[in-house]
């Protein structure tokens, strides 16, 4: 079945990144922007230096640490929202997924229109694969705040994992004429166009978006499946390498030929006749011609 092919292919990306680095709902996709800042000692209450040094360990990826001061302001104070909201990102970047919703929903009950918490709600939609769910949420996310790119990437991941890679793809463009910086947008619709067999033009705008500096993990991630599906193993495994180990990038490329199976059976095209392409110097960043 194709949306088993959507979920799979999905699922490979998803397991190959660390998860902090490759999740759309990742902490630094807040509604709520923070930087981390030094602590000065003695200028400030107790709890408002535990919530900076928590915002900072969950921005840097320190979910035990962000965890244990989220529970310690809680313990203070049972209806502090940002204690909630908090420990609730950090339960979801621990894969708690069951504990973060719980959290989300009392924070939406309090404050229905909370972003943050209706984001986080639909994030946990998403990873527990209620898929309606989320789209919904997403939908009604992207309408409240259309001038948050944030929304638009869930909603559209959410769609790629319906199979509905034609209306996630018009979500996708839709935002970057709003928000062109946001490489995460373009990593997306490149992951898309080649979920929906449409590889080499995937590639082609994987390519521009890894050639730029401080471009995304997952970007080259998904460029690595792009080449996989194309044939050109050797370039898709110098990708996986920069970022894994060989034993992880061999599983990867094991993965993706089996893929590319399933796409040439799915068009009655055999593996021998999708033609491998050239292996590209990505740092040069030549087209997938």
């Amino acid at each position: 079945m194709q949306s088993s092919f959507i979920r799979e292919a999905r699922r490979a990306i998803f397991a190959s990144v660390a998860l902090g680095a490759v999740l759309t709902g990742c902490a630094s996709n807040h509604f709520v922007n923070v930087t981390p800042q030094p602590v000065v000692a003695n200028r400030e209450p107790d709890p408002l230096v535990d919530a900076r040094v928590a915002e900072s360990a969950l921005e840097a990826g320190d979910t035990q640490l962000a965890t244990s001061l989220y529970e310690k302001m809680l313990k203070a104070n049972p209806q502090s929202t940002t204690a909630q909201l908090g420990l609730a990102d950090a339960m979801y970047l621990s894969g708690d997924f069951a504990r973060a919703g719980l959290l989300y929903t009392r924070v939406s009950a309090a404050a229905p229109d909370d972003a943050r918490a209706q984001l986080g709600l639909a994030r946990v939609a998403l990873r527990q694969r209620r898929l309606d769910e989320a789209e919904a949420r997403y939908r009604k996310l992207v309408a409240a705040h259309p001038e948050n790119p944030i929304a638009a990437e869930g909603l559209g991941a959410t769609l790629d994992l319906q199979g509905q890679h034609a209306q996630a793809q018009q979500v996708y463009r839709t935002a970057l004429t709003e928000h062109p910086e946001v490489e995460g947008l373009k990593a997306d619709l490149g992951l898309s166009l080649v979920l929906s067999n449409e590889v080499r033009a995937g590639a082609n705008l994987l390519l521009d978006v890894v050639g730029l500096p401080g471009a995304p993990l997952q970007a080259r991630q998904n460029l690595a499946l792009a080449y996989g599906l194309l044939g050109n193993s050797d370039a898709a495994r110098r990708i996986l390498i920069a970022d894994m180990s060989s034993d992880y990038a061999d599983d990867n490329l094991r993965f993706y030929e089996k893929l590319r199976e399933r796409f040439g059976a799915r068009d009655g095209v055999a593996p021998a006749q999708i033609h491998p392409v050239p292996a590209p110097d990505v740092a040069s960043r030549e087209t997938a011609k």
